[in-house]
């Protein structure tokens, strides 16, 4: 007579919790609808000049409010996507970290809507033609949560890419990796133009919108 042996119950993983489609629409639209409605304010808004100015300039002047509602969007949209994954990463290498940094690159948009950029490179109108060499109290507010935000997003990938790494999934562990040195690599290059920082935040953002859709949706995984 044969007998079924039950594993220890230390040994028994839960089955994943059914990830709520719109958390998972929520992380993976959050960078591409940031990027697409800085592109249509920046072509758009008088004085606005993509290779002198950074997408959160757009948050002054009379329309500042839209830019203020995106960055306060893409952060909830963020942190949804951040759910999303920790639902489906739940006790697999990579599941606990990841999410809670990912939530630290969402939060950091809420503040920055809330403190917004300094005036400069001469946008809005009457703003000196000069970068911003000194920053106010709410600049300063500003800068620290984007490179706050943007090293948690970086640190996130190198995590996910273990945890790709131990499934055996090496290209897409190779590709976050490639991924974090173009981001810092187009941070590091901000100092001489303002368009690469807006490459490399750029390409951080469409990269989580890849690793959220592979994650989390079945048909990708």
């Amino acid at each position: 007579m044969s007998q079924t042996l039950n594993p220890p119950a230390a040994l028994r993983v839960p089955p994943a919790r059914p990830v709520p489609r719109l958390l998972s629409a929520a992380g993976i639209t959050a960078g591409p609808l940031f990027l697409a409605l800085g592109l249509a304010q920046g072509l758009t808004r008088p004085g606005f000049d993509f290779t002198r100015n950074a997408l959160s300039q757009l948050s002054l002047g009379a329309l500042g409010w839209i830019q203020v509602t995106v960055f306060l969007l893409t952060g909830l949209l963020v942190i949804g996507g951040a759910i999303a994954i920790r639902r489906t990463l739940r006790d697999t290498p990579g599941g606990t970290w990841a999410p809670r940094l990912l939530g630290v690159f969402g939060t950091s948009f809420l503040v920055a809507g809330v403190f917004r950029a300094d005036p400069g490179a001469g946008f809005p109108a009457g703003a000196p033609e000069d970068r911003v060499t000194s920053l106010s109290a709410h600049g300063a507010v500003h800068l620290l949560s984007g490179a706050v935000g943007y090293l948690a997003l970086c640190t996130a990938f190198l995590v996910l890419a273990r945890h790709f790494a131990a499934g055996r999934q090496r290209g897409w562990a190779l590709a976050l990796r490639l991924v974090t040195v173009g981001v810092l690599a187009g941070f590091a290059a901000s100092a001489t133009t303002v368009a690469a920082f807006t490459a490399g935040a750029g390409l951080g953002l469409l990269a989580l919108s890849a690793v959220t859709a592979r994650l989390t949706l079945p048909m990708c995984r």
